[in-house]
């Protein structure tokens, strides 16, 4: 009996994956979700409203306003490439926000609906429109990747591996029970989903660049960006297989890749880099 619940599981398992996976405009790819923007979007604003009365948002500023300019021709550029390309409907329930927030995090987000930050402490790294269209390109493009629910369909499945290990284990002693969640702990952290995440970084790379050249802003001011971003980081950081994000080298050798990419992409838009 046993033996037929377990495989009535792992079916379910199957067919949930399966039923799951659909193809993202952008990166071409089938993910794996199990969360809809149906689900996902409320509550992304909700925890966005929260934040923004948690925090000081800088409004009627020259900076604040840049944020809202070059966050708004983002926005375009996406819409633009999903109207060309076939998916003129793939944005229905965003309700786009671009907000300066004081700060000194060097950071910026972009919430599962289109909810953006960008924290003042890191605009002395953008410097300029075309440093923040990175920021803000790369950020969007987590949102437009359905990264957000990506990792939480992957977090979701972590679990129910957990609990496999838990299940297999059953008839062995408590210390060998812990001895192999631990093992899975470690195996599934840094065999599935770290790497999972410097994949993410390097769609939302990819697909920034894109959104940024389309907007009007040169992708090669992308790669002075994120030189200065590496020049800024300091301190000692974990090998690049530890870690959520790519190597600066390895992310400045992509970028590079791309650029040509980006601008051929652009010029389908009557856009034109010399």
């Amino acid at each position: 009996m046993k033996k037929y619940v377990s495989l009535l599981g792992a079916a379910i398992c199957i067919i949930a994956l399966v039923l799951s996976c659909a193809q993202n405009p952008f990166t071409g790819k089938k993910s794996l979700n199990f969360v809809s923007n149906s689900q996902l979007f409320p509550s992304s604003f909700q925890q966005y409203g929260t934040f923004l009365k948690e925090n000081k948002v800088i409004v009627g500023t020259p900076d604040a306003k840049r944020v809202e300019n070059v966050g708004v021709k983002i926005k375009s550029a996406a819409e633009r490439w999903l109207k060309a390309n076939g998916y003129s409907d793939y944005l229905n329930g965003y309700q786009w926000e671009y907000k300066l927030v004081e700060g000194k995090e060097v950071n910026a987000w972009c919430m599962p609906g289109g909810k953006i930050v960008v924290y003042s402490g890191i605009l002395p790294i953008t410097k300029d429109d075309a440093g923040l269209a990175t920021v803000m390109g790369h950020e969007v493009s987590h949102a437009l990747a359905n990264h957000g629910a990506q990792r939480m369909s992957a977090g979701q499945l972590q679990e129910l591996g957990a609990v496999g290990v838990a299940v297999a284990t059953g008839n062995k002693s408590a210390e060998q029970q812990q001895m192999w969640q631990q093992y899975y702990g470690i195996g599934s952290q840094v065999g599935v989903m770290l790497p999972f995440s410097r994949s993410y970084e390097n769609e939302a790379d990819k697909i920034g660049l894109t959104l940024m050249a389309i907007a009007g802003y040169n992708p090669e001011y992308a790669l002075a960006f994120w030189e200065r971003m590496a020049s800024n980081s300091g301190g000692t950081k974990p090998p690049e297989f530890m870690s959520t994000h790519p190597a600066d080298a390895t992310r400045i050798t992509n970028i590079k890749r791309l650029i040509p990419e980006a601008k051929a992409e652009a010029k389908k838009f009557g856009v034109v880099f010399k």
